[in-house]
């Protein structure tokens, strides 16, 4: 509860981006990096990226979650709306559905926090596909507190996204998808905090992803296989705010690109391998220089939801060196015998400066007819983190039906 307390503590005290230019690093006259002591640290300072709603960058599924958050090129199923939306063209099966559920930050004793994630799709034609999700995030109950520590409101923060895709083949290997989506955060309600004329509110918006997808296939030492590659733009709108003032804090527009390999050692063994990398598109944290003014983005600055995302390639304090290092790793490997039961593992990286989230993912599956489970566990590499035991659970249902008499039109 005491954790509970000041993660939302520091929500309502204003907004997320005020408290974030307020960090303790700052520039000395000679244009060095210094904390708020004076100690110099060079070039290498903490300079995380943080947004409204970040539930929206935690993966939802066991599946992508066993193999270390890769999604953006790997073979598609319901969660594909998630991941790349544009893979929904290419799936093999007419309807699927998943059920997606992780309990959250059980490390830190926390047992009413958890994300649960429902998808479906449906195959209109060889061509296109539609599918619907629901992405709920569950933040459990809390009891607010004056600085006194009175208690005078207890309240159950959630936040949840609806999204709605269209996903069309424009040609035997390449696909695109646009995505709608509804997003609703409600972290306190409607309170005003003790002490302040501050008063907060529900935020809500909406935003959209754009997908493409790219596959083929090859024959490699004699086997068969699949070259794939995805590119995604998520989370592409509005800014949020929870108060009644003017600032509004951006979501965590994200681009996406990742490329799989899956080939058929034999009629039995199959593997794929996948990497992608991912970049937050939304503004870095400016620092000061020490005379009263910023190195990067000023904090009393508004961007634009256009200039912020766009201009996200280069505002950072460090330059090139820092854009860089906000660029995040993952990689994964999956296992299928007899397409019955799978094994993947898979490895996540983000810079030790930019919230040095790195871990290990492990997990299983199984399918049989039109049923499917998956589960994931996650394994930091780091002691004493909060995402420490993560699982995740999928169930899967997908139908086939009988294969539609089309008629094909070539035009001359």
């Amino acid at each position: 509860m005491i954790k509970k307390f000041l993660f939302f503590t520091t929500i309502l005290s204003g907004s997320f981006l005020t408290n974030l230019y307020s960090q303790s690093i700052g520039y000395d006259n000679n244009g060095n990096p210094v904390s708020i002591d004076g100690k110099l640290i060079g070039k290498n300072y903490p300079n995380v990226i943080t947004t409204a709603v970040p539930f929206l960058t935690i993966s939802p599924d066991a599946r992508s979650g066993a193999m270390g958050d890769v999604g953006a090129a790997i073979s598609p199923d319901a969660n594909s709306i998630y991941w790349n939306a544009a893979k929904l063209a290419f799936a093999d099966k007419d309807m699927g559905f998943a059920i997606s559920y992780t309990p959250w930050l059980r490390k830190l004793g926390i047992n009413d926090m958890s994300l649960s994630y429902l998808a479906g799709y449906k195959k209109l034609s060889k061509q296109e596909a539609v599918g619907v999700s629901l992405n709920y995030f569950n933040m459990g109950s809390i009891t607010f507190t004056d600085q006194a520590g009175n208690a005078y409101q207890d309240f159950r923060p959630k936040e949840f996204a609806v999204s709605v895709t269209y996903s069309r083949k424009l040609s035997n290997k390449f696909s695109l998808a646009p995505t709608i989506k509804y997003i609703y955060s409600n972290l306190s309600g409607n309170l005003t905090i003790p002490g302040s004329s501050t008063v907060t509110k529900p935020a809500n918006g909406a935003a959209v992803d754009l997908g493409a997808f790219y596959t083929t296939d090859a024959r490699v030492g004699g086997m068969e296989s699949k070259i794939s590659f995805g590119a995604v733009i998520s989370n592409f709108g509005s800014k949020l705010t929870y108060t009644t003032s003017s600032r509004k804090d951006f979501i965590p527009t994200n681009l996406k690109i990742g490329g799989a390999y899956t080939v058929k050692a034999d009629q039995y063994n199959k593997f794929t391998f996948a990497a992608d990398a991912n970049k937050l598109m939304v503004p870095t944290p400016g620092v000061s220089d020490g005379n009263g003014g910023y190195i990067g983005n000023n904090p009393n600055d508004q961007k634009s939801l256009f200039s912020g995302v766009f201009g996200s390639f280069t505002d950072a304090p460090g330059g090139a060196k820092e854009e860089l290092r906000e660029v995040m790793l993952s990689a994964g490997v999956e296992y299928w015998y007899n397409d019955l039961f799978a094994i993947r593992g898979g490895y996540f990286g983000e810079n030790k400066y930019k919230g040095n989230r790195k871990y290990f993912t492990l997990g299983a599956g199984l399918r049989y007819q039109m049923f499917g489970i998956d589960f994931a566990y996650l394994i930091p590499m780091a002691q004493n983190n909060p995402l420490a035991e993560t699982l995740r659970f999928t169930l899967h249902f997908d139908f086939k039906t009988k294969a539609r008499e089309e008629n094909i039109l070539i035009e001359e």
